[in-house]
């Protein structure tokens, strides 16, 4: 059934807003380039209107924080099942493109860039190569989509094919145009399957966190308290909702080492609603005795937390890590990978964990 959206002005009474198109379509796309946050405030545009080598033209591409890449495709004036085809047909050209292919797509986009270097400023982490040559995730930005294609698209993200549709749909407001969007499959579900190209099986059940230490977040409060948590807007935070109260986690420090295993004890709360005991008394992680800092003021990158009974822990500086463990930059992913199967065989000998 395709997607419809509504908007209503709430003052004495509600009046439902008139849908309205942009004069050109090519507007969306403006409006994209000089707002990224539109489609995703922790995407990095690289390109726009590139040239592959199949003589198509890719409408946008970025990168999301772990280096992979996004195909974005807008609808414009094609068919449904011509903008998919076309969406497919970018991501198998990506497959193989060499890391300075890239950098000169982003020269276009940022005449005089560093593509890695811009990176690290944006994220603060270096670009990872190996990243690059990931699954891509494609994104077909439409205002509708016939019911054909968007049962072709849920078919394929039901498949781990990394696909998604960004719709947005313009209403005319008073003197103005409002845009809206929503996405048609959950993102996070099409942001956690963008993994290594390793064979893979069916998911063990095991949970992965990366827990992403660094002047504010404290591991050592993470183990006192008892919770994971990240910040830094969606991307980060989203995939903190994939778990449930009973699922078991695995917790990576990125470059350090998994510090970690738990059972979840409470579901994603944000920062201004998460409480901890404190002794004998439960208070808001606002006031607990925590080493680092976790209000921030932005609401669109504050922290969320999810509530952890520890089974075992050890300090930072005793991360257990070693060559083919899993690693990945999703807050929260379930991998099926021979790699993560193999990863925690070894943290349950080392962590003397016994099923």
């Amino acid at each position: 059934m395709p997607v419809q959206q509504s908007l209503w002005r709430l003052s004495d009474t509600a009046t439902k807003l008139n849908p309205a198109r942009l004069e050109n379509e090519r507007q969306l796309e403006d409006f994209i380039v000089a707002n990224p946050e539109m489609l995703d405030p922790n995407w990095m545009l690289i390109g726009r209107q590139v040239q592959t080598d199949f003589k198509g033209i890719i409408d946008l591409l970025a990168l999301q924080p772990d280096g992979t890449p996004v195909v974005i495709e807008l609808k414009r004036d094609k068919t449904s099942r011509e903008v998919l085809a076309q969406t497919l047909d970018y991501a198998s050209w990506l497959e193989d493109l060499e890391a300075s292919r890239l950098q000169h797509i982003y020269e276009r986009f940022v005449p005089e860039g560093n593509l890695a270097s811009d990176f690290h400023n944006r994220f603060g982490t270096a670009l990872d190569e190996e990243a690059l040559a990931n699954d891509h995730l494609m994104v077909i930005v439409a205002a509708e989509l016939d019911t054909s294609t968007e049962r072709i698209v849920r078919f394929l993200a039901k498949r781990s094919v990394n696909i998604n549709v960004l719709f947005f749909q313009v209403f005319q407001g008073n003197d103005e145009l409002l845009l809206s969007r929503s996405w048609f499959v959950d993102p996070s579900t099409t942001q956690v399957s963008v993994g290594d190209r390793e064979p893979k099986g069916p998911w063990n059940g095991e949970f992965y966190v990366s827990f992403g230490a660094d002047t504010t977040r404290k591991w050592e409060d993470a183990r006192k308290y008892g919770f994971i948590t990240a910040s830094g807007g969606p991307w980060y935070t989203r995939t903190l909702e994939m778990l449930d109260v009973g699922d078991r986690v695995w917790v990576n420090i990125p470059a350090t080492g998994y510090v970690g295993i738990g059972t979840v004890s409470g579901k994603a709360a944000p920062y201004e609603d998460f409480v901890v005991q404190e002794g004998q008394s439960t208070v808001s992680i606002a006031n607990a005795q925590t080493l680092g800092s976790y209000d921030i003021a932005d609401p669109e990158s504050k922290a969320w937390f999810v509530a952890v009974d520890w089974s075992h822990t050890v300090p930072e500086k005793e991360a257990v890590r070693e060559v083919g463990f899993f690693g990945n930059q999703n807050t929260v992913a379930k991998p099926k990978s021979e790699k993560w199967d193999h990863t925690v065989a070894v943290l349950k000998k080392k962590f003397l964990v016994s099923n």
